[in-house]
C-alpha cells in the first residue's frame, strides 16, 4: 500500500490515537474550534462518503484485517491530501475497548470539521428543508438525516440546542447522509435565537412553516401535501418543522408557525416517534406527489 503511512498501535493508551480515545465528543468540536475541530467517522461507508465530499481527514484506526479492502479508500487520500495521513492498525480486541462493542466495520477515521454555511446559503433555492428543534437522540438526528437524503429534502436546519449531526452514532445511523444533505444551524450557537429570530428567517425567505404537532386546530398531512400542488393557496417553499422527543415543539415554536400539521393514524395511536413522522412527512410532500 504505497503511500499509506501505517503505524501500528501497541496500547489504547497511546497519545497519538487520544482523538478516538480520551476526548469526549462535545471536547473534539470544541476543543480547537472553529479552526480545527474535529469529528469521529466510523465504518468504510461514512468514511467514504465524507471524503467523497471533500472532508479532510487527519487519522485513521483501522483493524488490521479490514486494510487490504481499504486500499483504494487510501489511494484516495493520498491524492486528494499527501501520503502523510497517519492509518493507525489495531487489534480488534483494542477496537472493541476504545469503542465499547465490536465494529462490524472495522474502522474510524478522524476529520475535520467545517466552517458551516449560512442559512441563507443552503436555503438559496431550496424548496423543502426540515428543521430540527432541540433533537438530543443520535439515533433520531441520524435517522432523520437519511430520511431527508433518501426523499429529496433540499436542506436540514438544527437548533442551537439540537445535538451535533457529526456525532459519532449520528453520523453512522445517517449512513454517511449527513455529508450529502447540506445543513447548518439556525442562529449558530446562541440558543436564544430560536424560535423567534429563527422563524423570522425562515419567513423573510419565504418559507411557509409547518410545525409537526398534535394540536387541536392542525390540519392533516394530506391537506398539506395538496397545497403543495397547483391552486391559488399552493405553498412555493415548505419548512417541515420537528421537535425533541419528549415534549414535541414548544409552544412558542407552534404559535410561530403559518400551519400545524399532524399526520393521520388509527387504533388510538397518538404519536410516533420523530424519525418515523419525518420519513412520513417527508415522503407524502415529495415533489413527485406534489406534482
Amino acid at each position: 500500500m504505497a503511500g499509506v503511512l501505517k503505524v501500528r498501535i501497541d496500547s489504547i493508551e497511546d497519545d497519538r490515537i487520544e482523538a478516538y480515545t480520551r476526548l469526549t465528543e462535545p471536547q473534539l468540536r470544541n476543543r480547537l474550534e472553529p479552526a480545527k475541530g474535529l469529528f469521529i467517522a466510523e465504518s468504510p461507508k461514512v468514511i467514504a462518503r465524507a471524503l467523497d465530499a471533500g472532508v479532510e481527514p487527519i487519522s485513521f484506526l483501522v483493524e488490521e484485517p479490514w486494510l487490504e479492502g481499504m486500499r483504494s479508500m487510501f489511494d484516495q487520500v493520498d491524492a486528494a491530501f499527501g501520503p502523510n495521513v497517519p492509518v493507525y492498525v489495531a487489534s480488534p480486541a483494542q477496537l472493541k475497548t476504545i469503542t465499547g462493542y465490536r465494529l462490524h466495520r472495522g474502522a474510524l477515521a478522524a476529520m475535520r470539521r467545517w466552517p458551516l454555511p449560512t442559512v441563507e446559503q443552503i436555503c438559496h433555492s431550496a424548496k423543502r428543508v426540515a428543521v430540527m428543534e432541540n433533537i438530543v437522540d443520535h439515533t433520531n438526528i441520524g435517522a432523520l438525516m437519511r430520511s431527508a437524503a433518501a426523499l429529496q429534502v433540499d436542506a436540514v436546519l438544527v437548533t442551537p440546542s439540537c445535538s451535533d449531526p457529526l456525532y459519532r452514532r449520528a453520523a453512522r445511523v445517517s449512513m454517511g447522509t449527513v455529508f450529502q444533505v447540506p445543513w447548518t444551524r439556525i442562529g449558530g450557537d446562541d440558543v436564544h435565537a430560536w424560535p423567534d429570530q429563527g422563524m423570522k428567517q425562515l419567513h423573510d425567505l419565504g418559507f411557509t412553516t409547518a410545525a409537526m404537532a398534535l394540536n387541536r386546530d392542525a390540519i392533516s398531512l394530506d391537506e398539506l401535501a395538496e397545497r403543495l400542488g397547483p391552486g391559488t393557496d399552493r405553498i412555493d417553499r415548505l419548512a417541515l418543522i420537528f421537535g425533541t422527543e419528549g415534549d414535541g415543539l414548544s409552544h412558542r415554536t407552534i404559535a410561530r408557525a403559518d400551519l400545524t400539521v399532524r399526520i393521520p393514524m388509527s387504533h388510538e395511536v397518538d404519536s410516533l416517534n420523530v424519525a418515523a413522522s419525518s420519513a412520513v412527512a417527508f415522503y407524502a410532500t415529495r415533489p413527485e406527489h406534489a406534482s
